[in-house]
């Protein structure tokens, strides 16, 4: 099992953080939503929860939980511009289809 980060979404975290000031690493997980019924979530992750499964990449720490765990195995976490647009990008191989708007996904 492995969370994986891009040096592009690694050091990305790192600016978050250290402009935050305070942080343990960052945490993923999946929501129900949306029109394919999942979609990620992304948050500051200030300690780990029991339960949770900490994967360390790049020098960052990424918080799962393990129900999102089965969900998020194998994904890279990659962050990208395009033009005036930036954000994370998820490269989850568990994924079977997406939603025409890019929201949500399912597995």
């Amino acid at each position: 099992m492995a969370i994986t980060l891009t040096d592009a979404a690694a050091d990305h975290v790192k600016g978050f953080l250290a402009n935050r000031g305070k942080g343990f690493g960052l945490r993923l997980a999946v929501r129900t939503t949306g029109c394919s019924g999942m979609a990620y979530v992304l948050e500051f992750a200030d300690g780990v929860e029991e339960g949770d499964v900490v994967f360390d990449d790049n020098d960052v720490k990424v918080v799962v939980d393990p129900k999102s765990l089965v969900y998020l195995d194998g994904t890279e976490l990659d962050f990208g511009k395009e033009g005036l647009n930036e954000g994370f990008k998820f490269k989850n191989p568990n994924v079977k289809d997406e939603c025409g708007c890019g929201e949500s996904f399912n597995v």
